[in-house]
């Protein structure tokens, strides 16, 4: 995958830079469209930050504080940095971007002539994708108070439907966005969050259970973030009379808020063409990886891979971590030797958790490890840990417990047949790569105690390349070895 220089489109967009030296940086020619490109979505009327951007008089009085945010990349807001695989929506600014804000802050802010302006950027009014096919709303409005600690609340939506719907997009509408930093929905098809739900007499509750339920994420939303629908012929599954479950980050605003969120289903007749799938590494969020953060422990890291046991065409990813989590990575090993770097976020910030769609589907062949690396940082310095002096830290669903893991959304390549096949073959692998990393937590009473043994055993009887993991075809001889109870040496 090759990438045309950036300096000849910054040339295009920029023309100061192309021009020398010694031409002045003006905002109407030069910065008016850089911050329209980067900045607007959020920092307009009604568009959930705390200033407008729009007009000269809105930079000029906060050049100073644009100039410091852009060089320490806090803005615009882009965590997912140094990957190989070009992203959607990419909003962070390349070193020459940031240097036309410093020339013209340095240069005295100069107007320019208002003439040189780029038209109004317009923003869609209403529904994004046009009126959806069903709008669901919460039952009643979440009072906030003017100040205090962010809150996480998930809320319970019903859909009424009476019938399986196949989902294509969905878009999340805050009653006030100003006071919801981001939040993600899931679709639930149990009896569960309800029950969580009527035992808090507030509306929603307050655990944190990302997909503890059960439920899929079907979508999220941040300031500014765009509606996209699912690639052509992919859609979730609905089930009748299924939730939507929304967990809402709130960052109080200063005066008493209520927030009653809106969200837009669009739904499509056909069936799914194939089916996709988010492949979790590791699984369960990292619940079996051993996370287990010292108190003051200043890196602890876990890593977990998964050969793919079928080639795939991989069309986006998402990374979670809680409060403390300081870096995720997760890189695609080919059988080829070539490594692709698919994810790489070096800053974790559990503010910005955003579904990341790549650009152009990205082929892996089977026989790719997916590798991911994940870690925390609990000292008493970082100015994320939200508990200092710091304490132990180990895996759990409160904010104030960790998480780490980066979800693949994955589709089998082939004919509607042979990716059917594919997609069992790929569910099957991961089936076994989950047993293997939950080891003592599912195997049965009797053989907990040999678990560590059998586990050992079995990668020294099994790993035929010497490379430390089981692959696909060596974990499935592995499996049988790992059904017996007794081993013979």
């Amino acid at each position: 995958m090759r990438i045309s220089s950036p300096a000849f489109f910054v040339g295009l967009a920029f023309p100061a830079l192309v021009w020398g030296a010694d031409t002045e940086v003006t905002f109407s020619r030069d910065i008016a469209p850089l911050l329209q490109q980067r900045c607007v979505e959020c920092h307009r009327d009604g568009g959930g930050a705390p200033f407008s951007l729009e007009s000269y008089r809105d930079a000029s009085r906060r050049a100073s504080t644009i100039l410091r945010v852009v060089e320490d990349r806090y803005m615009p807001p882009w965590h997912a940095i140094g990957g190989d695989i070009p992203l959607e929506g990419d909003r962070q600014l390349m070193p020459a971007q940031i240097e036309l804000f410093r020339a013209w802050v340095e240069g005295g802010k100069a107007e320019g002539d208002p003439s040189d302006l780029p038209a109004p950027r317009q923003f869609v009014e209403g529904w994004q994708l046009g009126e959806p096919d069903l709008v669901i709303k919460m039952a009643e409005a979440y009072s906030l108070p003017a100040d205090g600690p962010d809150i996480y609340r998930n809320f319970v939506v019903p859909t009424g439907l009476t019938q399986e719907r196949f989902l294509r997009a969905v878009e999340f509408r805050p009653g006030s966005a100003e006071v919801v930093h981001h939040a993600l929905l899931f679709v639930e098809g149990t009896d569960k969050a309800r029950k969580a739900d009527a035992e808090d007499e507030e509306p929603g509750f307050g655990e944190m259970p990302i997909d503890a339920a059960g439920g899929r994420q079907i979508g999220g939303w941040v300031p500014g973030a765009r509606t996209r629908p699912l690639p052509e012929g992919l859609s979730h599954r609905i089930p009748a009379g299924a939730d939507i479950v929304i967990q809402t980050h709130f960052h109080l605003s200063g005066k008493p808020e209520s927030e009653q969120s809106t969200i837009g289903l669009y739904f499509t007749d056909e069936p799914p063409e194939r089916e996709f799938a988010a492949i979790q590494i590791p699984p369960l969020f990292g619940a079996f990886s051993g996370i287990d953060l010292k108190p003051g422990e200043e890196r602890a890291e876990i890593h977990d891979s998964f050969e793919l046991p079928v080639p795939v065409h991989a069309f986006g990813a998402h990374a979670h971590a809680h409060y403390r989590g300081k870096s995720l990575r997760m890189v695609a090993k080919l059988p080829s030797g070539e490594s692709l770097k698919l994810l790489n976020i070096p800053d974790w910030d559990m503010n910005w958790q955003e579904d990341y769609r790549f650009t152009e589907q990205v082929f892996l062949p089977a026989g790719t490890r997916l590798e991911v690396d994940v870690a925390w940082d609990n000292s008493a310095e970082s100015t994320d840990n939200p508990v200092v002096p710091p304490v132990r830290v180990r895996w759990g669903f409160e904010s104030l417990d960790e998480m780490g893991s980066i979800d693949l959304f994955v589709v089998p390549t082939g004919d509607q047949k042979i990716a059917s096949n594919s997609m069992k073959t790929l569910q099957r692998a991961y089936r076994q790569h989950l047993v293997w990393c939950a080891g003592e937590h599912v195997l049965r009473p009797d053989k907990l105690a040999i678990f560590g043994d059998l586990r050992r055993k079995a990668i020294e009887r099994f790993d035929r390349n010497e490379d430390g993991f089981l692959g696909f075809e060596e974990r499935k001889t592995a499996s049988a070895f790992l059904k017996r109870s007794t081993i013979k040496d």
